[in-house]
């Protein structure tokens, strides 16, 4: 539809006139059993007011995207449908200073994990249903003003098969025995409580036979509180499919849940308002997680069925966190428009993981999980062609999807973990503070948080939001030390950044510790360590003179900024030879970062960055690190490495690999890291075929090494695609198990089988055909992509020209994973050639000067995609 694209112009204008008192909304589930039928009732009572005097308050639209319309009445009167009804829009012509307006519709179910999402479990039959609608998909449910800054009161009316649970984001006020289907299924009607005033796309509802666990948090805020002696009582539950219930691990997530209510509770001195707490694992879900205020929905893969690493447990917890975080910055006070979507998702990144940091026992491996996966994010989107300022520009609701990236999660709260380093602590708490008494229930920009911030630290952070909020870009950092004799005679940094999109210089300040590091019974140990303002293209270090000399120097020690940072030669060469020897987990993940970035910026031959990895990877005791290291060297080999150097660098990751996994204590995380690592490997060689059939049947298993689904799954993909496994075999492979992940599964070992015509078949099933749903669209799409060149080389042209058309026909969600995952980035550099005239990048430039005028949000996929392949290539060339 031409207008789903709603315009921030539009919202702002609408919001100038409106006032919204309240929703109610009906929904009529009682056939989703039945996957014939398409769709279900909707009927949404609005009541809002208008100021007549404003400009353009005679008439007004809803938002709505459904199967049909069935009528619309509007202060008591019947308006024509096919007059109001404009495609994603309902206009309500002739408004009063009060109104009610009444839509009846029939929305549809989802498979693309936007609306109401129906999935049929796999492994009993059983349909379930919940809801999922960042940033504007709750128009996809019922018929409402779908923008931030409109907030209002919700009450749900949900009509469900009677054996079904029903949860949406407030407390069951009500059920009763509604009727039967025509088939004599006895159906309920759930009355839900009013919600507070909240925006649209955080309102939620759960539906299915659901298993559910139940518990209860109770505090008693501190002396110190504002709140003191105030008696909190939460009702705590917690949702999976019935087939899961077995592998739910209720408590472990209670214990978190409650661990953080507790603290953010007393961080943020503001009692949690939304009343219960409800957590639902839901499947197919397109992101880790989703705010709801009252019923938080999470993806189910956050369930582990098979061996998990304390890693993943850690992760989970990071997102529990961050959402719980959403409670006070997004749902509490919200943006007013997606420009200030940093305002909630920066700071629940930030928040999330100081909240595991100081309330869980994961403790400070809660901020090298940050350093080594969340900041790689960042980096990794902050050199795209398309990055842009934390508060970013966003035109539209197509601008707000593409703007869930890493600049506004993981370099907003990068540059928020620099703030409280400038600021102080209590300074950003006291703010913070403010801001939630402030701001309650209302909308806010950047400046309603930079007054309170700068009343409470005494600085004017206006410079340092234009620095840090308003420019695109990272700094990078190099040391610049002089010995003579054994002693520092002096060290400096230089500074160098450059905004992209405007090309002019953006240094910025930073606050930092620069660490000394020096060798002491083998072990890399901390010698010394500076606090430093970096401000300006050069800082010197007095400090640092007539301190012995260092055998590493490390900027950004303890990673309280955000910069790309440099090693000086000597350093180099001891994190060559010793990265593994520092003793600090955080030191040491900065150090491989840093290793890390200058292999992508081809400073480091990919080769030398796989050989340091076999050295000195060995016994990492940080699993986050570790998983980290393992699959940067698989991207390294695949991409950075040049053809003429692949087989041998691939035989040395290989025997490393070996002989890591032989090493590595049993039934430990790092074992399984290394196990899944060989079958990820063995996507590209033969030479594992042989031991990937020994593990699937049990022979010579390394002691303590558990081979249960996931991993089993990994061999089977890995023997496909070598065309070392048969149709059939995969098949017997999935009939022991047919849950919803291992059919996942199977898809993508289907789709990397190494002939012709299975390629086109999978490549027609994700273009042109629409059965498959968002997560098995996904799994076939990755499996494809696995393949010798000469599978994928005759997909190059198809692609090109299919693109477009994907992206009007689809919806954003399924367009941008087709065309983001089918892009041809596996390319490899022939000798004597420059990157840029490789012919699938002049494919690709010729397409984007063909198609100035196509969607921003198909544009910035195919950008993206080609500065990644041409950064591949230019690796390879410098290698």
């Amino acid at each position: 539809m031409s207008n789903e694209n709603l315009l921030r112009s539009e919202a702002a204008l609408r919001k100038s006139f409106l006032t919204v008192h309240g929703y109610d909304v009906a929904l009529d589930l009682s056939e989703a059993e039945d996957l014939a039928v398409p769709g279900f009732a909707s009927r949404t009572t609005i009541s809002f007011a208008a100021d007549m005097s404003a400009p353009g308050a005679s008439h007004t639209f809803l938002d709505f995207i459904g199967l049909s319309v069935e009528s619309v009445i509007l202060n008591g009167h019947h308006l024509p449908v096919a007059e109001v009804v404009d495609g994603a829009r309902i206009i309500l012509p002739a408004l009063a200073a009060q109104n009610e307006v009444v839509v009846s519709a029939t929305a549809a179910y989802s498979t693309s994990g936007e609306g109401l999402h129906r999935f049929v479990d796999p492994a009993d039959g059983k349909t379930y249903t919940y809801t999922q609608y960042e940033p504007a998909d709750a128009r996809r449910v019922f018929a409402n003003f779908e923008q931030p800054d409109l907030k209002a009161p919700f009450t749900f009316h949900v009509t469900a098969p009677a054996h079904w649970l029903v949860a949406s984001n407030q407390a069951v006020a009500n059920k009763t025995v509604a009727t039967k289907t025509a088939a004599g299924a006895e159906l309920s009607r759930w009355d839900f409580a009013p919600t507070l005033a909240i925006s649209t796309y955080i309102t939620t509802v759960l539906a299915g036979p659901y298993f559910k666990a139940e518990d209860h948090f109770s505090m008693v805020f501190s002396p110190e509180s504002s709140h003191a002696g105030l008696q909190m009582n939460i009702p705590l539950a917690a949702y999976c499919r019935a087939s899961l219930a077995s592998h739910f691990d209720t408590e472990a997530i209670f214990a978190v849940t409650k661990s953080g209510l507790a603290y953010f509770n007393e961080l943020f001195d503001y009692p949690y308002p939304f009343g219960k707490y409800d957590q639902a694992f839901v499947p197919e879900y397109n992101l880790g997680a989703m705010e709801n205020p009252g019923l938080v929905t999470l993806t189910e893969a956050y369930l582990y069925s098979s061996r998990a690493t304390d890693t993943a447990y850690q992760q989970r917890a990071n997102t529990i966190m961050h959402e719980m975080a959403h409670m006070w910055f997004g749902d509490l006070v919200t943006m007013a428009w997606w420009d200030d979507l940093w305002l909630k998702e920066s700071f629940a990144d930030y928040m999330g993981h100081l909240a595991v940091a100081e309330a869980t026992d994961w403790g400070e491996k809660s901020w090298t999980m940050f350093a080594s996966r969340r900041k790689a994010w960042a980096y990794t989107q902050d050199q795209l062609p398309t990055t842009h300022p934390i508060l970013a520009d966003i035109a539209n609701l197509e601008a707000a999807k593409s703007n869930f990236d890493g600049i506004t999660y993981a370099k907003g709260a990068s540059v928020l973990k620099q703030l409280v380093a400038y600021v102080g602590r209590e300074a950003f708490i006291a703010g913070s503070r403010e801001y939630f008494k402030n701001h309650a229930y209302a909308n806010t920009s950047l400046q309603d948080l930079l007054v309170p911030l700068s009343k409470a630290s005494g600085r004017d952070l206006q410079t340092w939001a234009a620095q840090w909020l308003g420019t695109s870009g990272m700094s990078t950092l190099v040391p610049d030390l002089d010995v003579d004799k054994g002693a520092v005679t002096s060290l400096s940094i230089t500074q160098t950044a450059f905004d992209p999109l405007t090309g002019s210089v953006a240094v910025r300040p930073h606050r930092l510790d620069v660490g000394f590091f020096t060798y002491d019974a083998g072990a890399l140990v901390r010698s010394a360590s500076f606090a430093v303002d970096v401000v300006g293209a050069k800082t010197q270090v007095p400090e640092a003179t007539g301190c012995p000399a260092p055998d590493l120097v490390l900027l950004n020690d303890g990673d309280l900024s955000y910069a790309k940072v440099r090693l000086d030669a000597g350093s180099l060469s001891t994190a060559l030879t010793g990265v593994g020897r520092i003793v600090d987990p955080l030191a040491r993940s900065l150090v491989w970062s840093a290793l890390w970035n200058a292999t992508r910026d081809a400073l480091l031959p990919a080769a030398v960055y796989l050989r340091t990895v076999v050295a000195h990877a060995g016994g990492e005791a940080d699993t986050s690190l570790l998983q980290t290291l393992a699959e940067n060297a698989l991207y390294a080999l695949e991409h950075f490495c040049p053809i003429r150097d692949r087989d041998g660098a691939g035989e040395l990751l290989h025997s490393g690999l070996e002989q890591l996994l032989q090493q590595a204590a049993p039934s430990s995380d790092e074992q399984l890291v290394w196990a899944r690592t060989l079958a990820l490997l063995g996507r590209g060689s033969d030479e594992l075929n042989e031991r990937s059939r020994e593990l699937l049947a049990g022979v010579n298993v390394p002691p303590g090494l558990v081979v249960d689904g996931s991993l089993r799954w990994l061999l089977w993909q890995q023997l496909a695609a070598r065309g070392n496994a048969t149709r059939a075999e995969l098949d017997a492979e999935l009939a022991q198990d047919t849950t919803a992940e291992h059919r996942a599964n199977h898809c993508a070992a289907v789709a990397a089988l190494p002939v012709a015509e299975l390629k086109a078949e999978r490549w027609a099933e994700a273009v042109e055909g629409k059965e498959l749903s968002n997560e098995l669209l996904s799994a076939t799409i990755a499996g494809f992509m696995v393949g010798e060149a000469v599978l994928l080389a005759p997909f190059t042209e198809p692609y090109f020209q299919s693109i477009e058309a994907v992206w009007r026909s689809r919806s954003l969600e399924i367009a941008g994973r087709i065309v983001g995952g089918l892009f041809p980035s596996r390319q490899d550099l022939a000798a004597g050639t420059s990157p840029e005239h490789h012919p699938v990048v002049h494919r690709t430039d010729t397409w984007l000067a063909g198609h100035a005028d196509a969607p921003a949000g198909l544009r910035r996929i195919v950008l993206e995609q080609r500065d990644q392949m041409l950064r591949a290539l230019r690796a390879q060339a410098g290698a």
